[in-house]
């Protein structure tokens, strides 16, 4: 299994710090307002390699944390006349409401920022005693020219680095590249006690500190958008090797962006929609299958005509979950077994998934194997049950463990469903009655009115089955 790796700029073999167990830390949001659905692009995929993970018999611990305290969230607190406390908790409820809503699976642990101040303090006293920091009217930071590697993740030249978009210009900065660790506190903004005053943490420090608390000092997979490669993990990696003296991360693996125009979409440029507004137009399923058909490290371009054409994908696996679901419940007992090699299906989705995860020909494989399917579905009558409970299976943990695109419990599960089923299977024997009494005006009108509704019938020799359109 191979995984692209930022820092070494190649596809390295993946092998864990400590077998079976992988430990993932995944950079979360910053809670003072709904996720975007470029966001959830990040959150969709880390979610996706997390799950291929578990597939791959490996043991996760995956933590992404709640930055719940910071610039913005203090500025968006006084403009609502709300505590920083109160916005960050609305947000960060909302936050989890819209990851269910995704179908992203729970991560192990979400630390939030504003409980481990004190885990962030320790840091940054180990790294002063370091001679990696210098205190200025008792605001911390960090010394950028102290650290040899500084740069490597990114690919910048630390000669050649400049103050940046994402670099804070201070004056009381000895390089312009030199970062907070500790904020001087101001007036009426929340702060914490500290050896060098009150103040809060910066930006930086608190992945730092929240991984090596619940992950160890060396981690196997750090996580995040393309967006924080610089300064962001460049920093974390500054501080966590300067303090504890070990590789902080052995796989760096960054998501690319989300286009809106051809231009990346964020909150800043305001060519954001947020992922809850999407979902009310697309399901979760559509969302994740819009996502996985474009590499996960790759600029992907979000529009309406990309999201129909994933919910045509959609449905012809919707359409074959439902067909399978009849077949069960109908328990057939014959001598027609397929030849049909399963097997080959799955060998060829672990092989591109170990290809550093490589979702575009997952999904063709699936696609290719659910045509297949329909072609043998198609061509035979009387098909006994074992085949759909094999094809099932297959879809249960390709499409559905690992990719999230389809759910069978939700599927027959939910009553309206099944009911929806039963009605339509119940009309197309009504219409089949109708034409071997000949009374074909009345069971073309049943065909019609069907279509309208969406539902459209496809007769073959072996008999009539529909699908959603």
């Amino acid at each position: 299994m191979q995984i692209y790796n930022t820092l070494s700029k190649k596809k390295e073999i993946f092998q864990p710090i400590n077998p079976p167990v992988v430990t993932m830390y995944m950079c979360g949001p910053t809670v003072y307002n709904y996720f975007h659905i470029g966001n959830a692009r990040s959150f969709i995929m880390a979610d996706i390699v997390r799950r291929y993970l578990e597939f791959k018999g490996y043991q996760l611990k995956f933590v992404m944390n709640l930055t719940d305290i910071d610039d913005n969230i203090i500025k968006k607190s006084i403009e609502e006349n709300k505590s920083t406390k109160e916005l960050a908790e609305f947000y960060s409820n909302m936050f989890f409401e819209d990851l269910k809503n995704l179908k992203i699976k729970k991560a192990d642990f979400y630390p939030k920022a504003t409980d481990h101040v004190q885990e962030m303090i320790e840091v940054i006293k180990k790294l002063e005693e370091k001679g990696f920091v210098y205190v200025v009217d008792e605001t911390v930071f960090y010394k950028v020219n102290n650290f040899e590697n500084y740069g490597r993740l990114s690919g910048k030249n630390l000669k050649d680095l400049e103050s940046g978009v994402r670099v804070e210009i201070n004056e009381d900065k000895t390089n312009p590249l030199d970062f907070v660790l500790w904020k001087k506190a101001k007036e009426n903004e929340p702060s914490w006690d500290s050896p060098w005053g009150k103040g809060r943490p910066g930006w930086h420090i608190e992945c730092s500190a929240m991984s090596t608390k619940l992950l160890g000092e060396s981690i196997d997979i750090h996580a995040g958008g393309i967006d924080l490669i610089f300064p962001h993990h460049e920093n974390e990696i500054a501080q966590s090797e300067a303090c504890f003296e070990k590789k902080f991360v052995k796989y760096w693996m960054h998501f690319g962006f989300l286009n809106f125009q051809n231009e990346k979409m964020s909150k800043s440029l305001g060519n954001f929609f947020t992922a809850r507004d999407v979902l009310k137009r697309y399901n979760a399923e559509v969302i994740r299958l819009f996502f996985s058909q474009t590499y996960y490290g790759g600029p992907l371009n979000f529009s309406d005509e990309l999201l129909e054409s994933a919910k045509k994908g959609y449905e012809k696996i919707l359409n074959l979950a439902i067909k399978i679901e009849s077949e069960l419940k109908i328990q057939n007992k014959s001598n027609v077994i397929p030849d049909f090699n399963l097997q080959k299906y799955y060998d060829d989705f672990s092989s591109v998934m170990d290809d550093d995860f490589n979702t575009p020909q997952a999904i063709a494989i699936i696609f290719n194997c659910i045509h297949d399917a329909n072609k043998i579905i198609a061509g035979n009558q009387n098909i006994d049950v074992a085949f759909y409970v094999d094809l099932k299976k297959f879809l249960q943990v390709t499409a559905g463990g690992v990719l999230g695109l389809i759910h069978f419990d939700e599927l027959m599960g939910n009553a309206k469903v099944s009911l929806e089923n039963d009605l339509i299977q119940l009309l197309i024997k009504l219409r089949n009655s109708l034409k071997i009494e000949k009374n074909f005006l009345l069971a073309d009108k049943i065909r019609e009115d069907l279509n309208q509704l969406g539902i459209k019938l496809e007769d073959s020799k072996t008999g009539t089955t529909y699908k959603i359109k």
